[in-house]
């Protein structure tokens, strides 16, 4: 299929509200491809290339754009695989290779295919294509249920190949697609309560247990073969090797294991998340020893257990690693809920987590049956922009335009974000210094005061609530914000959203 078919698609997606017009246009697509263009056309839909990041940043790109091609004449096909040649170039000379291979293939695009082409690699794309109305349009054009292809991506952790077998396989190969030790999942994800209280009365009986300051970690075990995986799916066992030990004197052949890992004090403290992450980059040094804590199980020796309450995970769990799991008891009281909380903050921690204790786990869901409750409102934002200091920051990157995600576009396109403030508080001098080189990097546009990035850096803002404004799009303005960090381990696509926040308006 030529480029400029997809391009045209996302077009009329972007340019209608119309959820039943978004899928019914992407379904007429989907039908069209050949089944060897579908995983990558779902990424490009999704502005999640196959090859995840390309190296490819707001200079090279511009750097790039030569005269387009007149006619469109540029396939999916060679589009991938010059994605695939981009996301192999490596070490000495690879700027000049990367620097030619744009040029070759921004040459054979037209100048709509340019700018699509651009919108994917920078992350700017902004069509209302998003995973879920995605999601819809497999089904749709594969004659499936929503649920069964819904449920095959989130195991599978790969629309795209999802998309390939409800496209091209039978119903029952569809529903077949299950749980494989070695294969990560999407997590499943909590929503943030005021207090326990305010969580207990929606999760009813819960397991109330300590909210680590961590980094969430996915283990695979299969015999000695343990694999980690990250809450994006990137794998990062060999920089890991004390959990991956851990892991091996369980009493279990097969296991998957859901949790967090973080660095402990001489005294048993937490220390800060940044330390934790340290040790998540590719040239980390293992000063830093990580400790594993689990709270949920998922597979154990050929038994799946997902669709298993909490309560008989929790027994498994207490089963095999009792001196892992995360601190927590079962109550539907709220005194002993608030208990666990001050035990939690008095040792460190953020706060808790109330699970509901008959709740299965959904994989990629975030909904009301796991709720976090901390005593300093904090929620994840994306960085849109950010300002030149002043002053002793003066020749710095300081003040940051925080933005929310806007799933279903009720304050702008779908899928994009909604300005709800700006902070230079909290920001450390290390920190000052990082965001002025990394957002230079991957700024798209600036003027004297500002530069303007890809929306993909997602920070951690503490706040005391919100308040009515008319200010930003969303009517809503952050109160006090101030840094408490940068999350290098989730993706924008995680961030919290103005639905969330407009909530803390509610009485």
């Amino acid at each position: 299929m030529l480029l400029d078919e997809l391009v045209r698609t996302t077009d009329a997606v972007a340019s209608t509200r119309s959820r039943l017009a978004k899928v019914d246009a992407l379904a007429q697509l989907l039908k069209r491809l050949d089944p060897a263009d579908i995983p990558a056309a779902v990424g490009l839909l999704t502005a999640k290339p196959r090859q995840g990041r390309v190296g490819v940043g707001w200079r090279g790109m511009s750097a790039a754009m030569g005269v387009p091609a007149a006619e469109p004449g540029l396939t999916l096909a060679a589009l991938d695989a010059a994605l695939d040649r981009l996301q192999a170039l490596a070490g000495a000379g690879s700027a000049a290779e990367r620097a030619a291979t744009l040029r070759e293939l921004t040459a054979a695009a037209t100048e709509r295919e340019q700018a699509f082409i651009g919108g994917v690699l920078l992350g700017e794309l902004r069509t209302g294509a998003l995973e879920g109305v995605l999601t819809d349009a497999v089904a749709r054009a594969a004659e499936r249920s929503v649920e069964s292809v819904r449920r095959a991506a989130m195991l599978s952790g790969d629309l795209g190949s999802t998309a390939r077998l409800a496209l091209t396989g039978t119903a029952a190969e569809l529903d077949e697609v299950g749980l494989q030790v070695g294969r990560p999942v999407q997590p499943m994800l909590a929503g943030t309560g005021a207090s326990v209280t305010a969580a207990l009365e929606t999760t009813g009986e819960a397991s109330v247990e300590y909210k680590l300051d961590g980094a969430r970690i996915q283990v695979h075990r299969s015999g000695d073969d343990v694999r980690i995986f990250t809450r994006t799916l990137a794998e990062v066992t060999h920089r890991l090797p004390e959990v991956v030990e851990v892991v091996r004197g369980f009493p279990v052949h097969d296991v998957i294991l859901d949790g967090e890992t973080l660095a402990l004090g001489e005294d048993g403290a937490p220390r800060p998340f940044q330390e934790t992450m340290s040790r998540f980059g590719a040239d980390a040094a293992r000063t830093t020893v990580l400790h594993p804590w689990f709270f949920d199980v998922l597979h154990i020796d050929g038994r799946d257990l997902l669709d298993e309450p909490l309560s008989e995970r929790i027994k498994v769990l207490e089963s095999i690693a009792p001196a892992h799991r995360i601190p927590g008891e079962i109550t539907a009281d709220p005194e002993v809920a608030g208990r666990i909380s001050r035990d939690a903050l008095s040792a460190g921690h953020e706060g808790v987590m109330l699970k509901s204790v008959g709740s299965v786990y959904s994989a990629g869901r975030r909904g009301s049956n796991w709720i976090k409750v901390k005593p300093v409102l904090t929620y994840d934002l994306v960085v849109l922009a950010c300002e030149w200091g002043s002053g002793r920051r003066t020749g710095m990157l300081s003040n940051l335009h925080l933005g929310a995600l806007d799933p279903a576009g009720e304050f702008g396109e779908p899928g994009g974000y909604v300005m709800v403030g700006k902070t230079f508080k909290g920001l450390t001098d290390a920190l000052l210094q990082w965001q002025t080189e990394r957002f230079q990097e991957i700024e798209v546009r600036r003027t004297a005061g500002t530069v303007w990035v890809e929306p993909v850096t997602v920070v951690e803002i503490a706040i005391d609530g919100v308040q009515q404004s008319p200010r930003y799009p969303g009517r809503i303005a952050l109160r006090f914000a101030r840094v408490k960090g940068y999350r290098e381990d989730k993706t924008a696509a995680e961030a919290d959203t103005i639905q969330a926040l407009r909530a803390l308006l509610r009485p």
